[in-house]
């Protein structure tokens, strides 16, 4: 019995060599003209058989070409029109594709009390519409401010997936198959649902999430994949039903066709549209099962889920879509070798029934019908694309020729009924216009904007910022509706954080240290020696509004910050809009900013409430200088005749009221961050490191101070009675013989020298405004990633809870991290409450006023960046919370 099998093989082996061979040496060569006529044959098949549901069938869902009427189908909502309206921008016309979409926009509604399917409503339905959104900026079509974020058809698709949602409640969060579009899941709906109707969302869900901001539908999306990722068996094979609430296989068959198909797919279109890995990760170890229990000579048949052993030895039309999933993965050969054995059957029947018995070469029994899929062609134009082998634009013409010869009617074309005597059924679905005439189009198309590589895009300007559009990159959803995912990625929040990204990277970027067009050593002594003359120069600053009294008061052991225009130039050290790059992470050069320069954020807002108290903006209007606090007059911008201009006095209530808004504006960035995270942060009493006390610090320099005061004036005594200074050691003569250029002179005439003491506490002044500035900086920054809906990163979450510094430049740069300014505030913790801000306004004011007396935070960063996106949402929130810190 061996010999005769054995004889068998080496007969059919040879066979197919001497086929391959003729095969190999009689491969047709298409030309151009060639091409394009197929192409516009394609073209008329599409019209006779759209037109024919115009003029016979709308508004119903379908078609019947037999009696050339329509009927409803999957939901009463004119389900062809809608499937039909990208593939009318595919080919080109674009007067019909605003006809029909003005229609939509006018007379769609979706408040009907029907069920449907929430698989194909959403494939056919929320995918058509998105798909049509995002086009119609190619077609000509009057968009929106917002567009592509919002729109009429974008509000459509929207409304339609919004009704399907009440089918994702369930205990694993696996969908109904079924839902009432008027009032959800229908009483007594079955708990059973096919594996494609769970994992088949995550394409349209996803899209409409980045572009809507609604992140519900990509949630949903999301956890229904993961259920069946929990679900799967030991072995790595899904069955093809499954019950939504207990997560219990109803029928464990694994395959890759009916039931399972879009499942896999979305996987794959899932993980590039989103950049999601973990999906594809899923995907190849299923790749790993189906190849390993499911193949048989490049066939793809059923097994158990479990065991792996095979159970029905057919192949089934909706399998045909493999080849072009495994092209999108990069796995050609094994898609050669399927799409191959597939096109045997199509040869074979001339079509490819619903079932194909391998072993015995026969349609299979009530199962004969080809309802004109496209899964065939689909496969065939993604792999033409990879390759280009002129086979596959055979495989087109057999399919192209098949259709016409024996599905067209006078009215449209009709589902194949028998593939063995190619009779008809009276019933043209509406995929055929949305996937299997638009996929042979491609396929004869090569130049088609959906085959763009991405060497040409259109520039779009967004209230996001700026978009790159129309470059290729299409993602068709299972119904073959396209969707630009630049389009999508426009709108989503990861551009926004991208954005910040490219800012950065652009602040930080040196192109002739790029270039290395300098010398290293000396650029980096060059910015070594700025930096510190900077530092300097800020210390200076400090130094000469310390040693006036004017800035810092001594008050009940707690130094309080005067806040006003007259002391801007404290404001000058924490408000530089000019961000000169000194290092690579982004220390500033600082400059004389008057407060009527901080435009209208933090700080800046607080300089529009001087003129209401009836105060001058220091200089601006070119008034000399006046007495400030105690009576020294202080430095103010040049005019332009070079001419120091000074500011008006302060009163005592101007200040307050100063104080009172810098302190509710700073307790809205604190709260919201704690709001939004949940993350206790150090300032409230979270454990780290020893920390240096610097009210202590500049409490016990006041003593100091004070007694050095004390020895000078001993010594001026001394002096007034002749007595030698070196003969008196005792006396602590402190005299010196120079002025440095940070003295200051009192309205008495008497030159002020400053002490070390007061040397020292510049320094720490400064170096804490520094570290508070950027604290600031990211409060801002973490509660504008919160708002578009980003999360906290783990670092993020130990820098607000005291466990990593905020810069990992602050030991190097010589600036405290900012919990080390906040140390001394632990006590708070003995006054916290529970609540939605979770600490008292107590709390926050003390340690609002003992963060103040460190310095002031400095205003945000103003970037080019999609946080513009987010403006409104941030201010509604903040003047709320602003509201509520009054209250």
């Amino acid at each position: 019995m061996a010999a005769p099998c054995l004889v068998l093989q080496l007969f059919l082996a040879g066979v197919f060599l001497v086929n391959r061979h003729t095969h190999s040496a009689t491969v047709r060569v298409f030309t151009e003209n060639e091409i394009t006529k197929y192409r516009e044959r394609v073209s008329r098949m599409f019209h006779h058989a759209y037109d024919s549901y115009i003029q016979n069938a709308y508004p119903y869902d379908e078609l019947r070409p037999l009696t050339c009427d329509g009927f409803d189908t999957w939901g009463s909502f004119s389900l062809s029109l809608i499937d039909a309206l990208d593939t009318l921008a595919v080919l080109g016309n674009y007067s019909e594709f605003r006809r029909v979409a003005h229609l939509l926009i006018d007379k769609a509604n979706f408040d009907i009390d029907v069920n449907v399917s929430v698989f194909e409503t959403n494939i056919r339905v929320v995918g058509g519409l998105l798909s049509a959104h995002l086009l119609s900026h190619r077609a000509g079509m009057q968009l929106e401010d917002g567009w592509p974020c919002s729109g009429p058809l974008l509000r459509l698709a929207e409304n339609v997936a919004n009704r399907l949602l009440p089918a994702f409640d369930t205990y694993t969060g696996m969908p109904y198959g079924t839902v009432n579009l008027r009032h959800g899941v229908p009483s007594g709906e079955t708990t059973v649902t096919c594996t494609a109707g769970v994992g088949t969302f995550i394409v349209e869900f996803g899209s409409l999430s980045q572009l809507t901001g609604d992140q519900r539908f990509q949630y949903v999306a999301l956890q229904a994949l993961k259920a069946l990722w929990k679900y799967r068996s030991n072995v790595s094979l899904v069955g093809n039903h499954i019950d939504v609430q207990s997560g219990e296989w109803t029928a464990s068959e694994a395959g890759i066709g009916a039931g399972v198909d879009s499942y896999f797919e979305y996987l794959v279109k899932g993980a590039i549209m989103f950049q999601k890995p973990e999906l594809m990760d899923q995907f190849r170890e299923y790749y790993g099962a189906i190849q390993r229990y499911l193949n048989r000579d490049d066939w793809y048949f059923w097994a158990s889920m479990d065991k792996g052993q095979i159970t029905l030895p057919v192949f089934q039309n909706l399998e045909a879509f493999w080849p072009g999933l495994l092209t999108l993965v990069g796995e050609l050969d094994q898609a050669k070798k399927s799409l191959h054995n597939y096109h045997q059957v199509w040869k074979q029947f001339g079509f490819t029934p619903e079932f194909y018995n391998v072993p015995t070469n026969e349609a299979r029994k009530n199962r004969e019908g080809y309802p004109l899929r496209p899964e065939l062609i689909e496969s065939t134009m993604y792999l033409y694309q990879a390759t280009r082998d002129p086979v596959l634009l055979q495989v087109g013409v057999d399919i192209l020729e098949s259709i016409e010869h024996s599905a067209k009617t006078s009215c449209g074309y009709a589902t194949i009924h028998n593939v063995n005597t190619h009779s008809l059924d009276n019933r043209m679905e509406s995929f055929f216009l949305s996937e299997t005439t638009k996929y042979l189009y491609l396929l004869f198309d090569p130049d088609n904007f959906i085959h763009n590589t991405g060497s040409q895009g259109t520039v779009i300007q967004t209230a996001g910022g700026e978009c790159v559009i129309d470059a290729g990159g299409y993602i068709f959803n299972t119904e073959a509706h396209p969707l630009d995912m630049a389009a999508v990625y426009c709108c989503s929040t990861q551009k926004a954080q991208d954005d910040v990204l490219l800012q950065e990277f652009h602040d930080q970027l040196d192109l002739l240290a790029l270039l290395d067009l300098t010398d290293s050593k000396y650029k980096k002594r060059f910015r070594k020696a700025k930096q510190e003359e900077q530092e300097q120069d800020t210390v200076d600053r400090i130094l000469s509004l310390i040693t006036t009294g004017d800035v810092f008061k001594h008050k009940q052991g707690t130094l309080q910050r005067n806040m006003g225009p007259g002391v801007g130039t404290i404001e000058q050290v924490a408000l530089d809009d000019d961000e000169d790059m000194v290092d690579g992470r982004g220390a500033r050069e600082t400059t004389n900013v008057t407060e009527a320069d901080t435009g209208d954020d933090t700080l800046g807002e607080l300089g529009k409430n001087f003129d209401t108290h009836g105060i001058s903006s220091g200089g601006i209007d070119g008034s000399p200088g006046v007495d400030v606090g105690g009576g020294a007059e202080m430095p103010g911008p040049h005019d332009e005749d070079g001419e120091k201009e000074t500011v008006d006095s302060i009163t005592q209530e101007t200040v307050e009221h100063q104080m009172e808004e810098l302190k509710r504006r700073i307790v809205m960035h604190t709260d919201t961050v704690r709001q939004m995270t949940g993350t206790k942060i150090a300032g409230y009493g979270a454990d780290r490191h020893e920390v240096v006390n610097l009210d202590a610090k500049l409490q016990d320099g006041q003593k100091q101070q004070q007694q050095q005061q004390q020895q000078q004036q001993e010594q001026k005594d001394i002096q007034a009675e002749g007595k030698d200074p070196q003969l008196h050691p005792d006396s602590h003569s402190t005299s010196e013989e120079t002025v440095d250029s940070s003295s200051t002179v009192r309205p008495d005439g008497v030159t002020k020298q400053p002490s070390d003491l007061e040397k020292v506490q510049a320094a720490e002044v400064s170096k804490s405004l520094r570290t508070l500035e950027r604290f600031n900086d990211f409060l801002t920054e973490m509660i504008a990633k919160l708002e578009m809906g980003g999360s906290v990163s783990a670092d993020d979450q130990a820098v607000l809870m005291g466990r990593k510094p905020l810069l990992d430049d602050a030991a190097h740069s010589g600036a405290p991290d900012w919990t080390t300014l906040l140390r001394p505030y632990a006590d708070v913790d003995q006054i916290v409450r529970t609540g939605s801000s979770g600490h008292t306004e107590e709390g926050d004011e003390l340690w609002l006023n003992r963060l103040l007396s460190q310095g002031a935070p400095r205003r945000p960063r103003s970037r080019q960046s999609s946080l513009t996106c987010t403006s409104q949402k941030f201010s509604s929130r903040l003047s709320h919370m602003g509201q509520m810190f009054n209250d």
